[in-house]
Formats: structure tokens, C-alpha cells, sequence
């Protein structure tokens, strides 16, 4: 009789082997398959030097398309408009109230131009201008994803891009109607049913019927992402996403049944997602597993949430919250619930995190929706350095220097010395013929 495998690793924070298992458990390697590289390289070839011709022959070639021209893979306005009026009420309704709130939180986050006049006249300040357009990659096919859609097409709107391009695969000519109705009440001006390699090339480079974008938003496979850093630099990219995570830590009063759901919330993504639970009470991680064991059963992904569980899931014993934060902190996740009595207590030692969910009445799962903030959050550890993607993503801030003839004057006394120190004499020169005698 062989023991059975358990559901989730259990660890406990003060064991002596707790880092190097913490560490085991985050690896996660980024996009780095060489074959899938060479690949892409070949489609973004062939897209930069034959536009049109390249992203019909990939895309009828891929997709299971049959279309003579480019023209023929770009949707027209009214079928998305057609596409959000024969939805059902009830859907029409949760994609319109969602909007609705997401545009709300994001024109909070709109920046204004400012300057400021010193003493001499001087005039220093800070020009804020949108992008002028931006290309949206959305995965299509039967997957069904109008929240994507959502939250990266109204930061943009907000922010003032003036054209926002929405590309989305449609395998064997299948488009799924509630995407085009997302893209309908974000405002998205052009959706072409073009995915994979040849859509981001198509983007970044521009084709006879495409005009290049400025920047490339949007979740995909791995080809997908993998093209999208290979065109950064010419075009601007949102980030490298990794696999969906979740951080709870709970003081133990919070019903079993709900953590383990949000657990699975994330654990239902995909077999690399992670879900993390850290809390003081070891009775109460008993319970939430066995909450998990009798739940699990009934998710209709239960073979993937399993998987993920298994390979990347955590319940971890700490001893208080600030180890609790410790190592939260040390995850920097993309989603942390702070399911405690008193969250607002806890909150000033959170120093990374993608979003907090404050209290025992905050999902995660509100937020991939409706809350208002934006669900596409820095994955892998990268909280440490990344923030959710806002309307300041869109945005380009441009420096403003207008100096009086005294403000020039002083200033140019401080060029001049710190010029030659680095032995550029022009710059010198170029500050000095400003000096008043």
C-alpha cells in the first residue's frame, strides 16, 4: 500500500530547509525555448520585409484561414457593435457595469502636463502626451477573454491614444462574440483577426494595410510573448507575463471553504499557476486543505487546479504576521489577499505586491473583473520593480526648459565648469556664449 500523494507541499517558515524549498517552489523559467525562438525570428523576418503577403500566408497557414488579402482578416465596426447587441441582457449588462468602473479607477491615474517658474523667469515643467497608437493582443479562438480585452483597451482610451489596434486570432474563422462586444464598449478603432508571431510582427513593424504602433499590450502564448520581446525596443511592450499567482495570508478566522476557492482561482488557469497560503494557525491549514480535498472535486478544472496544486501550491506555517509578511514580501506576488481581521494594520509592512486585497470580503476574483483596478500585474517576483499596468503606460513625458537670459546665465557658469571636467568643449562653448559680461 503506497501512501497517497497530498494535495498541496506544506512548509513550515522556521524549518532550516525553508529557503531552499521556498526557492524550489518559485522557480519559474521565463521565455527561453530555443526552438520556439528560431521560429518566431523566421516569422518576424518575413513579416518585416514582406508585410501583407507574409501575415496572410502565416495566418491561412496557422489559423486554417482562407483569405486572399489583409482586408479580408480586419472586422468590420458594425459586427462588433452587431456582435454587443445580440448578447444576452445579463452579459451585455456585467461587460458595461465592469467598463464602466475600470474607466472610473483609470481617470484617477490620468497625469497632467505642470511647470513652474523660478525667481529669474525660468520656466522648468514636465509635457504629458498619450501615445498616438497602440496595438492590443488578445487570444481568440474559443477561449473567451472580454476582460482582457477591458482592461487593456480602457487605460488606453483614457490616457488619449488616438488609434488602439486589437488583433485576435480566429482559428478556422472563429471569433467569440463576447470579445467584440468588449472591444465595442472599450472603443477599440480596428480589430484584425490575425494572432501568434505574424500579429505582434504586423505591429511592430508595420505592413502596407497596418501602420506600425507604438506599443504592444496583451496576454498570449509563448510565441506570442516571445516575439513581443524580441520587437522591444522598436515598439514599447507592456511585460513578459509569467504563470497567474495568488498569495493569501489569513489569521485563521476566515471560513476554510472561501480560502480554498481562492486558491483554486488561480490554480485553475493553468498547471504553472501558484497559489499560496501562509498563515500562524496550523489547525486552520489543516482545515483549509481538507476544505480543498472535498472541493476540488467539483471544479470543472479540476485536472489543471490539481496539477498546479501539486507542482507549484503552498500552504505555509509562519509563526506571526510579520513572518507572514516576510515572506510575502520575499514572493512579491501579483495577487495578495490580506484576509485578517484587520487589514489596514498590515498594509504599511506590504513593500511588494502587484494588487492587495484588503479583508475577508475581497476575492481576487473581483478584481480580474469589476472592481476597477487593473488585473494585468508584474508575475514572478517582478512586484519588486513593476507596477499594474495604468494609463500612465500610455502616456510619454517630455521634459519643458524655457531659461530667462539671467536663468541662462547662471546656469551656464555651472555647464561650463562640469563640461570641461568631463572635456566636452562644445558643451562648454555652447553654455558659455550664454554667460552675461
Amino acid at each position: 500500500m503506497t501512501d497517497k500523494q497530498p494535495l498541496i507541499a506544506r512548509l513550515d517558515a522556521s524549518a532550516a530547509d525553508f529557503s531552499a524549498r521556498l526557492d524550489a517552489l518559485l522557480a519559474w523559467d521565463s521565455v527561453s525555448d530555443a526552438g520556439v525562438g528560431e521560429v518566431v525570428d523566421e516569422i518576424l523576418q518575413a513579416v518585416k520585409t514582406r508585410g501583407d503577403a507574409a501575415v496572410v500566408e502565416y495566418t491561412n497557414r496557422l489559423d486554417r484561414r482562407e483569405v486572399s488579402s489583409l482586408a479580408d482578416l480586419i472586422v468590420p465596426e458594425s459586427k462588433l457593435h452587431e456582435a454587443l447587441e445580440s448578447l444576452p441582457a445579463e452579459q451585455r449588462q456585467a461587460l458595461e457595469v465592469a467598463a464602466e468602473r475600470i474607466r472610473r479607477y483609470h481617470e484617477h491615474q490620468r497625469q497632467p502636463s505642470w511647470d513652474y517658474t523660478e525667481e529669474d523667469g525660468t520656466r522648468l515643467g514636465q509635457k504629458v502626451t498619450p501615445m498616438a497608437r497602440v496595438g492590443l493582443y488578445v487570444p481568440g479562438g474559443k477561449a473567451s477573454y472580454p476582460s482582457s480585452v477591458l482592461m487593456n483597451a480602457i487605460p488606453a482610451k483614457v490616457a488619449g491614444v488616438a488609434e488602439l489596434v486589437m488583433v485576435v486570432p480566429a482559428p478556422g474563422g472563429e471569433l467569440n462574440a463576447m470579445v467584440l462586444a468588449a472591444a465595442a464598449v472599450a472603443g477599440v478603432d480596428k480589430v484584425v483577426t490575425v494572432g501568434g508571431a505574424q500579429a505582434v510582427a504586423a505591429l511592430a513593424y508595420g505592413t502596407e494595410s497596418l501602420p506600425k504602433v507604438d506599443k504592444i499590450v496583451g496576454p498570449g502564448n509563448i510565441y506570442v510573448a516571445t516575439a513581443k520581446r524580441a520587437v522591444f525596443g522598436m515598439v514599447d511592450i507592456d511585460m513578459i507575463a509569467g504563470p497567474s499567482e495568488i498569495l493569501v495570508i489569513c489569521d485563521g478566522q476566515t471560513d476554510p471553504d472561501w480560502i480554498a476557492m481562492d486558491l483554486f482561482s488561480q490554480a485553475e488557469h493553468d498547471e504553472q499557476a501558484q497559489s499560496i497560503l501562509v498563515s500562524p494557525d496550523a489547525a486552520f491549514l489543516d482545515r483549509v486543505e481538507a476544505a480543498m480535498e472535498r472541493l476540488l472535486p467539483t471544479l470543472s478544472r479540476e485536472a489543471i487546479a490539481r496539477t498546479s496544486l501539486a507542482n507549484r501550491g503552498a500552504l505555509i506555517l509562519v509563526q506571526d504576521m510579520d513572518q507572514a509578511l516576510a515572506v510575502s514580501n520575499r514572493i512579491a506576488p501579483e495577487h495578495l489577499e490580506l484576509s485578517v481581521a484587520d487589514p489596514d494594520a498590515l498594509l504599511p509592512k506590504v513593500a511588494h505586491a502587484g494588487a492587495i486585497f484588503m479583508g475577508r470580503y475581497t476575492p481576487e476574483a473581483l478584481g480580474d473583473y469589476c472592481a476597477g483596478p487593473n488585473h494585468v500585474l508584474p508575475t514572478s517576483g517582478t512586484a519588486r520593480f513593476s507596477s499594474p499596468l495604468g494609463v500612465y503606460d500610455f502616456q510619454k513625458r517630455s521634459s519643458i526648459i524655457h531659461c530667462s537670459a539671467e536663468g541662462a546665465s547662471e546656469l551656464a557658469k555651472t555647464a561650463s565648469v562640469l563640461a570641461r571636467g568631463e572635456a566636452l568643449e562644445a558643451h562648454a562653448r555652447s553654455a558659455e556664449y550664454r554667460i552675461k559680461v
